[in-house]
This record gives structure tokens, sequence and C-alpha cells, in this order.
């Protein structure tokens, strides 16, 4: 019965604007799974990778050997939504979190869990997946590679820091960017540069400051002395030197994990900071990147709800046609683009809004050209 009702709700208050073909459906929480449901949502609302996933899924489902996993899983869960008679509803995400639990232990438990942790859980678990079918396809006699839709770059990157044969999947296509790590020796002026690959980025925050003030900091030189100094190849010693990361190639999707839990040593544990952080809804990157005129919009945003990092609830707004929606479990609401605001944090240390912007999902505008 509620089911019915709260997605008539939801129907009216978009009326006429309710996005053609488009499914907005809450997810059943299967006991401290808000950390599943929150990050399925927002990657759902990633309409690439959501677009990718479901192609790869009926490639796959040509196929009748093909064995469950958790990209399967994930991919059944995205076409079940998608294929709803009704616009909206709850979903149950049951065969998704029992494989999700049997990968990895860490999720097993009732206990609360980080919702950081199984995005990059769930992001990495994907790539090794497709690169294993790959592998396979290679080895086998008909070697089909429709599956994971090899678009490998001629370019040479790094996977895990380590050179190997380029193989980028669909995830990559969308999740993945470079960094480069220059360090300048100061004595002999040598820069050493070396690339990595991230999925995301984790940035420490400060009490009432910006998205582009933690990704400055995240840029900022740091000296290397004392007992940091640095080998540098050329003076064959241990020098002072200058280090800075900055962002070599930007993702398409660019995720940004706002460092919320911080251990306190005094305390012993974990202290979670409700420092207010303004995430604004268009984003440039200046300062961080080579190329600094790509621009992003905000759309989606996984939110911590709670005071500490053990215990609490995770919701998500997510932006789809124009519109922001409010899911949180089974409920799914229409907000005013305005709400948005009042996730960024609090200004004071006490305050009774719990309700913090933790993984930031920015796409690039000019992806969509």
């Amino acid at each position: 019965m509620v089911m019915g009702a709260t997605g008539s709700k939801l129907e009216k208050a978009l009326g006429e604007q309710f996005p053609e073909g488009e499914r907005y459906f809450g997810l059943e929480n299967f006991g401290n799974t808000c950390y599943c449901n929150s990050v399925l949502q927002a990657l759902y609302f990633c309409v690439p990778f959501r677009e990718q996933l479901l192609e790869y899924y009926e490639n796959k489902k040509s196929l009748v050997e093909a064995d469950e996993n958790l990209l399967t899983c994930l991919a059944d869960l995205f076409s079940q939504i998608c294929s709803q008679k009704k616009k909206t509803g709850v979903v149950s995400p049951r065969r998704f979190v029992q494989r999700v639990k049997k990968e990895n232990e860490l999720f097993r438990s009732y206990m609360h869990q980080d919702a950081h942790e199984f995005l990059n859980f769930l992001l990495n678990e994907l790539v090794d997946i497709l690169e294993k079918e790959r592998n396979n396809a290679k080895s086998s006699p008909d070697g089909s590679l429709a599956l994971a839709q090899d678009a490998s770059d001629t370019k040479n990157t790094l996977a895990n820091g380590v050179k190997k044969e380029p193989f980028v999947t669909w995830v990559h296509k969308s999740f993945q960017g470079i960094l480069t790590n220059e360090t300048r020796c100061l004595r002999c002026e040598t820069v050493t540069a070396r690339d990595e690959t991230f999925f995301d980025l984790s940035l420490d925050i400060e009490q009432n400051s910006s998205i582009t003030s933690c990704l400055k900091n995240f840029s900022s030189t740091e000296t290397l002395n004392a007992e940091d100094k640095f080998f540098c190849d050329k003076c064959c010693s241990l020098q002072e030197a200058q280090k800075r990361m900055k962002i070599k190639k930007p993702p398409n999707i660019l995720v940004m994990h706002l460092k919320r839990f911080k251990y306190i040593e005094q305390l012993g544990r974990n202290k979670k900071l409700s420092y207010r952080v303004v995430f604004p809804l268009e984003l440039k990157l200046n300062n961080t990147i080579e190329d600094s005129d790509i621009e992003y919009s905000l759309f989606s945003v996984v939110v911590h709800v709670g005071s500490g990092p053990n215990h609490g609830h995770y919701i998500s707004l997510v932006k789809s046609h124009n519109h922001w929606l409010f899911f949180d479990d089974e409920n799914v609401e229409m907000i005013d683009e305005s709400a948005v605001q009042t996730f960024f944090g609090s200004a004071q240390e006490y305050s009774s809004n719990t309700d913090h912007g933790y993984i930031l999902f920015y796409e690039s505008l000019t992806s969509r050209s």
C-alpha cells in the first residue's frame, strides 16, 4: 500500500515534467545496508556508467555459461529498475547485497559500514571482473572481447602504479583520472614526476571551507626536509625537496570523498568532523590541473546522517533531468535545488544538524559534448 502511495506523490510532484523513460525507485534496507543503497542510487544516476553497464548486460545475457558475480548482480539490479512498468516504487536489492557480503567479509556484519569504502571496493571489484573476462576471452578460441568492451588507449597508462599493457574498461572511462606527483630537488632543481591513477580523491577538510579550498590544499606544495628528505637520483643522496600533487588528466566523473572521520589521539577513536564545507553546483578546476578550463556539474551527494563515525545513516541526493531528488532507502522525494546547501555541514561544533555531504559526484560538462 505505502509503496504505491509514495510513488503517486512523487509522480504528482513531477506531473507533466516526469522524464520520459526514467524510473525513480527506492531500495529496500536489509538492516544497516543504507551505505550500499545510497551509493547504488548515485551510480544509477551516473548515466554514462548506467548505460555502459546495461549494454554490457545485454551482451552478457546472450552467453549461456555466464556466471553470477558482483557485476552481473549490479547489472541485473539496474536492469530491473529501468524495466519497471511503474515510474516509481521500491525495488529489493537482496541478491546484490548477498553477493557483496559473500565477496567481502567487511560488509557481512550488521554494523554501520562506510559508504566510501563500499564505493571503492565496488568499482575495483567491477574492474577486476572485466579484466578477468578479457584475459579469459583472450585465451579462449573465439576470443570474443565484446563483453569487457576493450577500449584500450594506445598510451601506456599506469594501473595501480605498475606499468602494464593498457586496458581501459568502461568503468575507467567514467571514473579514472590521473594524478602527477611532482618532486623537485632543491639542490639540483631536477623534477621527478610519477603518475598514478585514481577513481576518487579523498580530501582533508577544514571548518568553514569550500571544495575549491580543499582541492587547493590537496595540490599545495609541501617541503620535504629533516627526516622526510627525498632521495634524488641525480645527486645520488638525500636532499631537501618540494613536492606537489596535480591532476594531470581529470576524469569524466569526478568523485570526491570528504574526510569527515578523523582519528583523535586523545580520544583513542575516530570522531566525525561536522565542518561546513561548501560544494558548488558548478565547479571549475583551477590551480589543481594543467588544463584548467574544465567545468563540472554536481549530480549526486552521498550524505552521512549522525554525530559519530560508528553509527548513523546514509541517504543520497541526486540530480536527474534538472530535478533534485532525495533517496532515503525505500523513500524517494523531490527536493528544491536550494535544499542542497543544507548538507554543507555545521559552522558551529555542536549543532542539531547532523546531515553532512560525504561523497560528491560531479560530471564533466565537456564530456557530454
